[in-house]
């Protein structure tokens, strides 16, 4: 399936139980977003915990992602790294599964300079060949991807957009003004802020619970009608916001949990919510219609 870079695409939890990854649950999760008729799946990003499976779950997901969606949906496959030889050789093991993308994270931890980061991505996207989305969070990462760095890689034709989870619209703005490079917001509350000025969609982590609702909402910002879209967001604004409560993917697995559609599992270094967000997360879900 050919990537389009819009629409809404789901960044996927990956559901343990017992220790070990609960295929089931992933399918059921799958599943449903498919029902929801979101554009894509994105196993395995920071969502899935990608710094916690080890290399054989985490080609193991990505595979199972595919094969269940079965060419119904986009799949980006999460293969990003802050070695530069790791992350081609996880991209190649995407590509040949079948994925439509790549997520690449800016290298994290070393810091690498702006002309690091340029030959960095440039060199995953041309060794590989598979369509990568750049991922802009220096919250995360320590080092944002400069818009005059983001407008260099447009220029490679192995690049196909950019996540952009720096909290910020206005680099939405900035960067339109340099390139033609599709963006994708990375934060379910800038979705429409980022639309506004020209983004193209979102890659979220509130679809696991309202898929079906922000794909309207996102359809609907696609089509101008901004005040219909906003009053979807309107409706879920706490529950954009209560997702980040704590680290994410706490909130969203503990919402999941609540749902009954996983076990609130995590891996350290990541723990369960502490029960005072909990009880807001859940009066957040009750507030929204969810649970």
């Amino acid at each position: 399936m050919a990537f389009t870079a819009q629409g809404v695409y789901t960044a996927l939890l990956t559901p343990f139980r017992d220790g070990k990854v609960d295929y089931e649950a992933l399918r059921r999760i799958v599943e449903a977003q498919i029902a929801g008729h979101v554009t894509g799946l994105v196993p395995v990003g920071t969502t899935g915990e990608s710094p916690t499976l080890n290399y054989e779950e985490h080609q193991k997901v990505i595979e199972f992602v595919i094969n269940t969606a079965a060419g119904r949906c986009e799949i980006i496959a999460g293969t990003g790294a802050n070695s530069t030889e790791e992350a081609i050789h996880l991209t190649r093991e995407a590509k040949a599964a079948g994925a439509d993308a790549t997520l690449q994270v800016t290298p994290y931890y070393n810091k690498p300079t702006q002309e690091g980061i340029y030959r960095h991505f440039s060199t995953v996207a041309d060794k590989v060949g598979l369509p990568v989305v750049l991922y802009n969070v220096p919250g995360r990462t320590g080092v944002p991807i400069a818009t005059e760095t983001v407008a260099r890689l447009a220029k490679n034709s192995n690049v196909g957009a950019i996540k952009e989870a720096g909290g910020s619209v206005d680099r939405v703005s900035e960067i339109h003004d340099l390139c033609d490079l599709p963006i994708l917001s990375g934060d379910d509350s800038l979705t429409l802020p980022m639309m506004a000025v020209g983004a193209r969609g979102i890659i979220s982590v509130a679809s696991h619970l309202i898929p079906a609702e922000l794909s309207q909402m996102v359809a609907l910002a696609a089509a101008g009608d901004f005040k219909a879209a906003g009053a979807i967001h309107a409706k879920y604004y706490r529950l954009f916001r209560d997702l980040f409560i704590e680290s994410n993917p706490i909130p969203v697995k503990a919402a999941m949990a609540l749902t009954g559609v996983i076990a609130a599992e995590y891996r350290l270094p990541l723990c369960p919510m502490s029960d005072a967000h909990l009880e807001v997360l859940r009066n957040t879900l009750k507030n929204c219609g969810v649970l």
